[in-house]
């Protein structure tokens, strides 16, 4: 009887509050964004409702606060999957089981780079560029179906998958830790990376073509040598593959940021318009 009434007393997270903490996390993941705390505020203002309902105590709640304050960054789409489940170690902590404040945020810590490696390979190499090439496609002569086929459609898969996550990650508690960081993790990391790699690719190959108006001519005008024919006849898409593998090398390799990749691109097709390597009027 003793054991059936200290069941009945457990603490329990409603799923009003659940879906409260979700969508505090949904609207407020880079609330107060900076480079000293990252996330860390939007986590704190996802867990508020959690720490609410589990501790009536002003003291205890001020306690159980502390442990979100320690730096948080990760994918945000994904990483609903953390904050879940937080809520579910929250959950346990606050009815007495062996977790404290160091296992959380040891559990925080240990997910942010799984995480971020499969939800930037997923979400941004992969389901980005898929959406936008959609989109692009559909814009074609200005038609604004482009653009309202991306908003809708992304905030529908994102806020769908997003919740999905987060209570997926409730419901699993530190069962998911295993699977995250152990070789099935490690595995669904790479596997996401090399289809996000071949979607970029894709996309690249489709939506950012790059040929040259180089010609040379005989005495009486006409072009005996068109550069772009050659190189089409040995390697089509050659210039483009060494544009993408040149902005590729600036931000990955020498640690330019996008803008300063864009400045640079611009200089060169400027000097390349000048020199007569590129049309300005060329169709592409």
């Amino acid at each position: 009887m003793r054991r059936i009434s200290k069941m009945a007393e457990r603490k329990k997270i409603t799923k009003k509050t659940l879906a409260k903490s979700f969508h505090h996390w949904y609207y407020g993941h880079l609330t107060c964004f900076s480079q000293e705390h990252m996330q860390t505020f939007g986590y704190l203002t996802s867990m508020l409702p959690i720490v609410e309902e589990l501790y009536k105590d002003k003291a205890e709640q001020k306690e159980a606060m502390q442990t979100y304050t320690a730096f948080f960054n990760t994918e945000p789409q994904l990483g609903a999957l953390v904050v879940g489940i937080t809520a579910g170690l929250e959950e346990a902590r606050a009815n007495g089981d062996a977790v404290d404040g160091e296992t959380i945020n040891g559990m925080r810590a240990g997910l942010m780079g799984p995480i971020a490696g499969i939800g930037d390979s997923l979400v941004v190499g992969t389901l980005i560029p898929v959406l936008l090439g959609i989109a692009l496609g559909l814009s074609k002569g200005g038609n604004p179906i482009g653009a309202l086929f991306y908003i809708l459609v992304w905030n529908v898969l994102i806020y769908g998958g997003m919740r999905f996550a987060y209570f997926k990650g409730y419901e699993l508690g530190d069962k998911a830790v295993e699977f995250l960081v152990g070789p099935q993790g490690q595995a669904i990391r790479k596997s996401v990376s090399i289809v996000g790699g071949m979607v970029i690719g894709a996309v690249a190959a489709t939506w950012v073509p790059v040929k040259t108006a180089f010609q040379l001519k005989d005495s009486s005008g006409k072009a005996f040598l068109v550069m772009q024919d050659q190189l089409d006849g040995v390697y089509p898409g050659l210039l483009t593959a060494l544009f993408i593998v040149f902005c590729w090398w600036l931000m990955a390799k020498k640690n330019f940021s996008p803008i300063k990749v864009m400045l640079i691109l611009v200089v060169v097709a400027f000097v390349g318009v000048l020199v007569g390597f590129f049309n300005p009027g060329l169709k592409y």
